[in-house]
């Protein structure tokens, strides 16, 4: 992967030297503009590879900015020779400044609303989780929805899943739907089955199951695309909810550092509401906006076509589709059956022709696909499908949507691999665009879900590192809290929170990789390595400053890392109190 970044890295480095020699000659102030706004007495991480023997990273001491881009990087007395009359200095107090996190998946709708509704995250046992509930019934209109999600049983005292009778004593006839962690599981109650007619005739969908027991009845759990017959008459957020939701998921990231999204937040009024937002100034941060692959292909190209790609603070970005479910609900589709469930290999979600044909299609229009896929089945029908893509691309000699000849198809999450598939992911120059933070979750049940074989070579960063294939990281929020730290301090240990558990430690990473797969890395998948997730001139003033240097605290200190400033394009959209 570094070796894709060091090109840019040397023009920038380039770029920074020729302009600190301007602005230093004979002790006088540089000709050219001023800047705007000048940072002083950091720690600076500008995220560029430094050619010495004792530092990885190029580090300085201040940035200058003028209007939304970094006008120059360096030392104090020379950053200070570009102030004006009119500029502001900010005095950084010795902090450290790094490039913006630019969080290469996450879900913001989603979590805006689940931060609206019943939040489930982290409930402890099956009694909270219906206490939850419950105080979000009392509250509710008749008749009214009861939505939510963030449930995870493993971390229940009785790891089993809730049904529909467990919410039938709280719902107070109400219908309730409530999406586990992963969203690829949901329970229901008795009255929200109704409403969607499933019953003991229903089938389970392509792609889906309706868990039943042993009456045939269905419990309330359902699996995957099992749960869009729910979606289908739950009624809809209205437009001010929404806008509500995602201003607060907006409001979360920029706590957290986050300058750049990578988003999936259908429908495509969610877009619009973007566009609204940034007309008001109220865009806190970057987003590139997935569309859904099976979208018909005229529809994606009238969406891609309504707005402005030059835009770098909104526009589509990649097709989003997926291959199968989740890892935790046993749906992620396997090549042999879960070690924990032995009659059960997961639900693939396509017919390989059919897929490798979409495929072809949506690459020779020009977009960029990115497959969820985290079973080694579902990883390979993404790989088979994208050789196939790619070969048609190049036949066709069309180009890739940056007009050049990578077309940066992804595949997310990427979970269970085998070292033949890494291999693969380096021949057709696939980004593997991971969540290192579901380590944190899911190190607690994998090895049963996998066995230890298959576990070995599960979340495997420095596997694919060592391969050469490029790692694009993000939170996957709300799955996981939207804060990259969680992710720094996994990539780096692979051991839980308390640190009493580890997680085949062989695929850690440094620090700097880490950082790297947050911030060049996640650009260089979204087509936009030349214009940030370095601190160079010319790029993006698009920043953090922390209260603590991340590459040289103890690991356990990592998690608790604050953000004292985020700044997106000049302008600073978060300061702690």
């Amino acid at each position: 992967m570094m070796g894709r970044f060091r090109m840019f890295a040397c023009a920038a480095m380039f770029c920074s030297a020729l302009v600190l020699a301007q602005s230093s000659t004979n002790g006088a102030a540089p000709a050219g503009p001023k800047a705007d706004v000048i940072f002083v007495h950091g720690n600076v991480y500008t995220g560029v590879p430094a050619n010495t023997p004792f530092s990885s990273i190029l580090r300085e001491e201040a940035i200058a900015l003028r209007g939304d881009r970094i006008l120059a990087v360096g030392k104090n007395l020379d950053i200070e020779k570009l102030k004006g009359p009119q500029t502001q200095v900010i005095d950084l107090g010795g902090h450290f400044v790094m490039p913006g996190f630019n969080d290469a998946h996450l879900h913001l709708a989603d979590a805006g609303l689940q931060k609206l509704n019943v939040d489930l995250t982290g409930v402890k046992s099956l009694d909270e989780f219906r206490q939850r509930v419950l105080a979000k019934v009392e509250t509710a209109q008749p008749g009214e929805w009861i939505r939510g999600g963030g449930w995870d049983e493993t971390l229940w005292p009785v790891k089993a899943l809730p049904s529909r009778w467990d919410l039938d004593e709280v719902a107070g006839g109400h219908p309730v739907f409530l999406d586990r962690v992963d969203g690829h599981l949901a329970v229901a109650s008795t009255r929200a089955l109704q409403l969607a007619n499933i019953t003991m005739a229903s089938r389970d969908p392509e792609g889906g199951q309706i868990d039943r027991n042993e009456s045939g009845e269905p419990t309330g759990i359902l699996r995957d695309t099992a749960q869009h017959a729910i979606y289908a008459v739950i009624p809809k957020p209205t437009h001010e909810q929404m806008q509500q939701g995602i201003e607060v998921a907006l409001a979360d990231m920029a706590e957290h550092g986050i300058t750049s999204a990578q988003d999936y937040s259908p429908p495509w009024e969610n877009f619009q509401i973007y566009e609204d937002l940034e007309k008001q100034g109220k865009l806190t941060a970057r987003i590139s906006e997935w569309l859904p692959f099976d979208d018909w292909l005229e529809v994606l190209k009238a969406h891609r076509a309504s707005h402005p790609q030059s835009d770098l603070m909104l526009h589509t970005g990649m097709l989003k589709g997926f291959m199968d479910g989740s890892l935790g609900g046993h749906t992620a589709a396997l090549r042999e059956p879960y070690a924990d469930d032995p009659g059960n290999s997961g639900l693939p979600r396509y017919e390989q022709t059919k897929l490798n044909d979409m495929a072809k299609e949506r690459v020779l229009a020009g977009f960029q696909l990115g497959f969820h896929a985290i079973g080694d089945q579902g990883i390979q029908m993404a790989l088979d499908a994208f050789a196939a893509a790619e070969k048609a691309a190049k036949d066709g000699k069309v180009k890739a949507a940056n007009g050049g000849d990578d077309y940066r198809l992804r595949i997310e999450h990427a979970q269970v691999t085998t070292p033949a598939q890494i291999t693969r992911f380096k021949e057709l120059n696939v980004i593997a665009s991971m969540q290192p933070s579901h380590v944190l979750t899911d190190m607690r049940w994998a090895q049963a879900r996998l066995g230890a074989k298959r576990a070995a070579t599960s979340y495997a960063w420095a596997a694919f590192l060592n391969k050469g294939v490029t790692l694009a990281f993000g939170t996957d929020y709300p799955v996981e809290p939207v804060t990259p730290f969680r992710g720094l301090y996994a990539a780096v240990t692979r051991k839980s929170e308390n640190g009493r558990q580890e997680y085949f430690p062989e695929q850690k990473i440094t620090m700097d990789q880490a950082i790297a797969a947050y911030t060049t890395g996640a650009a260089f998948a979204e087509f936009e390595e030349k214009e940030k997730g370095k601190l160079a001139p010319g790029m993006l003033a698009d920043f953090v400053v922390l209260d603590r240097d991340v590459t040289a605290v103890a690991p356990e200190k990592i998690l608790s890392t604050k953000v004292l400033r985020t700044v997106v394009g000049g302008k600073t959209v978060y300061a702690a109190k």
